[in-house]
């Protein structure tokens, strides 16, 4: 990502779901007005923060046949083969996930990594243990998603709260037909995201490696 493109990025338009927090921030500033300028001051910094973390700038999916993109910014923490969420009915043969840590500075807005359909929603309760950990898969909150793709395979997008997140939004229902990077859902506050790749697909990217959802290519769809 350019300078310039780093700089949009700060400057875009803050995600719907954030709302809410700005209209709080906003109210303390006006009451700042009257109590005082301590609480206008914190108000302020509130809603600067807000702005911020709820930023949702456009990405532009690369034009790549069989491309398989990120699903979130972060870095990648985990890339090994792992059986699919249970809840999603995927089977019990392990397939290549690659876990995306999301910090309080990322964009939380996840993307859909491949052009498919929705055929499954799941979400399970759980503990709010650091995201960035490997059994945040198993333990955390989550919400699941399967994805068949036009050829049949099918792949799984898990949505994963962390230690100060505290609410999943998912935006798409079972029987949407999506595209590759459009938006389907955010994560507040520091969260995960995992992406389970299509059984035979092996993933191109590697621990450490730093995610733009939407753009970064994760894995290249062979032949079924």
């Amino acid at each position: 990502m350019t300078p310039i493109e780093s700089f949009q990025s700060v400057l875009a338009p803050p995600h719907p779901v954030g709302r809410p927090f700005l209209i709080g921030g906003a109210i303390a500033m006006l009451l700042g007005l009257l109590v005082g300028a301590w609480l206008f001051w914190l108000g302020a910094a509130f809603v600067l923060f807000c702005l911020y973390f709820f930023r949702d700038p456009e990405r532009v999916p690369p034009i790549r046949p069989g491309a398989v993109l990120a699903p979130a910014d972060g870095r990648v923490v985990s890339v090994m083969p792992v059986p699919p969420p249970a809840e999603l009915g995927l089977g019990p043969a392990p397939r290549w996930r690659v876990a995306i840590f999301l910090s309080v500075l990322d964009v939380h807005v996840n993307r859909m990594p491949a052009s498919g359909t929705v055929t499954r929603i799941a979400y399970r309760h759980g503990k709010f243990v650091n995201a960035s950990v490997d059994k945040a898969s198993e333990h955390n909150e989550r919400n699941a998603l399967a994805l068949r793709l036009p050829d049949g395979r099918e792949m799984a997008i898990v949505q994963i709260a962390g230690l100060i997140a505290r609410r999943i939004v998912c935006q798409v229902r079972e029987g949407d037909r999506v595209t590759a990077g459009s938006r389907f859902g955010i994560i507040r506050f520091g969260s995960r995201t995992d992406l389970y790749l299509p059984e035979g697909v092996r993933p191109l990217v590697v621990e450490g490696q730093l995610m733009i959802g939407g753009e970064t290519v994760i894995a290249e769809l062979a032949a079924p």
